[in-house]
C-alpha cells in the first residue's frame, strides 16, 4: 500500500476515484440514464464529476486534464454546448476529445478527469 493513497467507491473491478499527492484521479464517468441525447448524457456525467470532485475537496476550476470519449463525433457540438456552460470561466482545462467505441452501445459519452485539490481544502 502506498502511504497517502486514498481510494473512493471501491468495487471489485475499479475505484471511482483515487487521491494521491493532492491530485484527484477519476475513473471514466458514464451516464446513468443512457436513453437521453448527448446533451442529457453530458449533463449527467458532468454532475457525477462535480459530486466526486466535491467529495475530494475540489471543483471543476481545478481540473488539470480532461479526456472526453464520444461514441460519435457528430455529437461534438452538442457535448460542447453543455461543457461550455459547465466549465469554470477562465479555467478551461487542457482537454482531448476522441471518438471511441464505448463499453455499452447506448452510452454516447465517457469523461476521465484529473484535478488538483483546492488549496482551501
Amino acid at each position: 500500500m502506498i502511504q497517502g493513497l486514498r481510494r473512493f467507491h471501491v468495487g471489485d473491478r475499479l475505484s471511482e476515484m483515487a487521491v494521491f499527492n493532492n491530485t484527484v484521479y477519476l475513473a471514466g464517468q458514464v451516464p446513468d440514464d443512457a436513453t437521453q441525447d448527448i446533451r442529457g448524457q453530458t449533463q449527467q456525467v458532468l454532475a457525477m464529476i462535480d459530486k466526486l470532485l466535491l467529495e475530494a475537496g475540489t471543483d471543476n476550476a481545478h481540473i488539470l486534464m480532461a479526456q472526453i470519449f464520444l461514441a460519435d463525433l457528430a455529437d461534438f457540438d452538442g457535448m460542447n454546448e453543455v461543457w461550455d456552460d459547465w466549465v469554470a470561466p477562465g479555467d478551461a482545462p487542457p482537454r482531448a476529445t476522441v471518438q471511441a467505441r464505448l463499453a455499452r452501445p447506448e452510452w454516447k459519452i465517457e469523461i476521465v478527469v484529473t484535478a488538483a485539490i483546492s488549496s482551501g481544502a
